[in-house]
Order: C-alpha cells, then sequence, then structure tokens
C-alpha cells in the first residue's frame, strides 16, 4: 500500500475539481491519503511566483477553464461571490478539526463543497458559523496552535518542493501538481 500526500488550499478551484477526482483516479489501487491544507499564497512567495488571479488574463482563463472541466467531469461548480478571498478562516477550521496538521477526507470535502458550491461568499460570518458547527472542531482555529500548524505545514510543504495546489506527494517522492496530473499520480502507485 502507498501513501499519498496531498497538499490543498481552499481558495483554489483545481484543489476542488482534483478532490472530487481523486477517487475516481485512483480506484482499484491500493493507497492511503492524507490531506494537509496549506497556504497556497505562502507557497507562491517562497517561490517567487504570482497567484493566477493575479494576471487578468490568467484569472479570466481560470474561471473559464474549471467551469469546463466541471461540466466535462459532472462535479457540481458554482463558483464563490467573492474570488480571489482570504483563505486563512478556513484553513485554521480545517486544521481546528484534527489538530495535527491534517484533514480527514470529510473536513476537507466539507469545506472545498462550501466554497466551491453554491456561489455565496465562503467567509461570510454566518455561514463560517454554521461550517464550524457542522465540523465541530477540537481546537480553536484562531488559536496560536492552529496558526502554528498551517505555517509548518506551508514551510514543509516548501521544503518538499510543493509549489502549487492540488500537489501530490507519493511517499516522499517529488510532487506531482495539478488536477491534469492525476493520471501522472496514478502511474506513480503503480
Amino acid at each position: 500500500m502507498r501513501h499519498i500526500d496531498v497538499y490543498l488550499d481552499f481558495v483554489s478551484p483545481y484543489a476542488y475539481l482534483a478532490f472530487e477526482r481523486l477517487p475516481h483516479a485512483l480506484e482499484g489501487l491500493s493507497h492511503t491519503v492524507t490531506y494537509r491544507p496549506v497556504l497556497l499564497g505562502g507557497l507562491l512567495k517562497h517561490h517567487g511566483n504570482q497567484a493566477p488571479a493575479e494576471v487578468p488574463a490568467k484569472r479570466a482563463w481560470v474561471y473559464r477553464q474549471t467551469q469546463w472541466l466541471a461540466r466535462h467531469h459532472g462535479i457540481a461548480f458554482d463558483p464563490p461571490a467573492v474570488h480571489p478571498f482570504p483563505p486563512l478562516p478556513l484553513l485554521r477550521l480545517a486544521l481546528a478539526c484534527a489538530g495535527d496538521g491534517t484533514a480527514n477526507r470529510f473536513v476537507a470535502g466539507t469545506v472545498l463543497r462550501h466554497v466551491w458550491t453554491g456561489g455565496d461568499d465562503p467567509n461570510d460570518a454566518q455561514r463560517l458559523a454554521g461550517l464550524a458547527a457542522k465540523l465541530a472542531p477540537r481546537l480553536d482555529p484562531a488559536g496560536a496552535e492552529v496558526k502554528a500548524l498551517l505555517r509548518a505545514n506551508t514551510d514543509a510543504a516548501a521544503a518538499r518542493g510543493v509549489f502549487g495546489v492540488p500537489s501530490f506527494v507519493v511517499e516522499g517522492e517529488a510532487p506531482i501538481w495539478g488536477l491534469d496530473a492525476l493520471p501522472m499520480l496514478r502511474d506513480a502507485l503503480k
């Protein structure tokens, strides 16, 4: 059985689409998965990259392509009213649930769907309170311990060569990046 670390930030539509496609991509293979929330902005800064949303033409392409990809794969997709948005509250909430630097599949999926279905502001206070009630975090999402977990995850990901999300690392090998690399991930597990 091979192990995969999945690095994701809830602000990325590609992370959401890859999350939804991952079970299909890995069907029939013996594997375990650990989801590791990271701050995409921190990874971009570390590697000297710009966020796609900072480049107007790229931002328009991302929105157009992700809408098409969602339709093509039959994935519910209704982007948030505000994008990009500050992902910190969502990242911290996810990390507060386990308290060990990971998010299980239920937590990761619940947060991703909170953002990428419904078309609402993901950081709306009332919606965030409802999400927190559903997830029942063990730790205070605004606490120092959770902030340290996010920082540690992001730093560890950068040290492993992760430069974007979603990224997949199979047992310490070089990162595999992006939704379109799911077939490559499958081959890496064979």
